[in-house]
């Protein structure tokens, strides 16, 4: 149908250019290792999400119990660490741009790398915690929906609220914690420019730029990760309820915005970045000149 043909246009639009975009950060950036490691599970990310749509979409008869299985547990591991390390990039840029007269504030400035390994270190532990249930409650509602078993409604009931549990700590707790490095930016702003003003400086200086810049990187994440955040609950929803497969076709159209989108936001916020892919362009003007 039309619909399954814009779907299908969109996914594919979406999977080359979030692929490039990835590709080119991962590429450019390898002395940056939050950003390469960041374009790798982006890139990852996508391929599970092409593969997962493929499958449910096109050919679900050949899509087993193992594979699903499979499918499942490495996209949970790829949506991780994409959560966690664009969280990550977003104190990054808090730590490394804003002022603060705070110790706890200097000391965590001071000690940024640390930091932010152990964030990836500690929230791990999530992860661990999601797989075993992730599986338990897959395994569940395969069996179920075979017919080869038939769960107690407490033990089913608990699976799932487990999974959707950790599933909303994995997802919801990222996004709060970005949304709190955007305020700490805009307070960071305000104070610097108060200070401008006192001084008779101009509110152009560098630092208001590089304020401005990070501020609109991190805003840009937030946006695309609620959407992300949105569909991701209204298809595992869906799933476990609804069972609507044009809804469930829309919303993985949808989930490939934000690891495909961001990284193009990255590489305008990144001046080494947006240099390097000017630099590719003119290259290849070169020759029509």
């Amino acid at each position: 149908s039309l619909y399954f043909l814009c779907i299908g246009f969109l996914n594919f639009s979406k999977f080359i250019l979030g692929n490039f975009a990835n590709g080119f950060i991962a590429l450019m950036s390898s002395a940056d290792q939050i950003l390469m490691a960041l374009s790798i599970s982006r890139t990852g990310l996508l391929w599970l999400m092409l593969i997962n749509w493929h499958a449910t979409v096109l050919t679900p008869v050949l899509y087993s119990l193992e594979v699903r299985m499979i499918v499942r547990i490495a996209w949970a591991v790829s949506n991780h660490f994409s959560m966690w390390l664009a969280t990550s990039l977003s104190i990054f840029y808090l730590l490394k741009i804003a002022n603060f007269s705070s110790c706890i504030f200097l000391y965590l400035k001071w000690r940024v790398k640390s930091v932010l390994l152990g964030i990836l270190l500690g929230t791990s532990v999530f992860l661990v915690s999601y797989l075993p249930v992730l599986c338990i409650d897959e395994n569940i509602q395969t069996n179920e929906y075979e017919g080869k078993i038939t769960w107690k409604t407490k033990l089913r009931h608990t699976v799932y609220l487990s999974n959707m549990t950790l599933f909303m700590l994995i997802n919801f707790v990222p996004f709060v914690m970005s949304l709190t490095c955007f305020l700490l930016l805009i307070i960071s702003l305000w104070k610097h420019l108060r200070k401008m003003q006192l001084n008779d400086k101009g509110s152009q200086d560098p630092s208001t730029k590089v304020h401005l810049r990070a501020m609109q990187t991190v805003v840009s994440f937030l946006f695309l990760l609620s959407c992300y955040f949105l569909t991701l609950v209204i298809s595992v929803w869906n799933s476990n309820r609804l069972q609507n497969e044009w809804l469930l076709m829309l919303c993985q159209a949808l989930g490939m915005l934000h690891p495909s989108s961001h990284s193009f936001i990255l590489i305008w916020g990144n001046k080494k970045l947006r240099q390097a892919l000017k630099n590719i362009r003119k290259m290849i003007r070169l020759p029509y000149h």
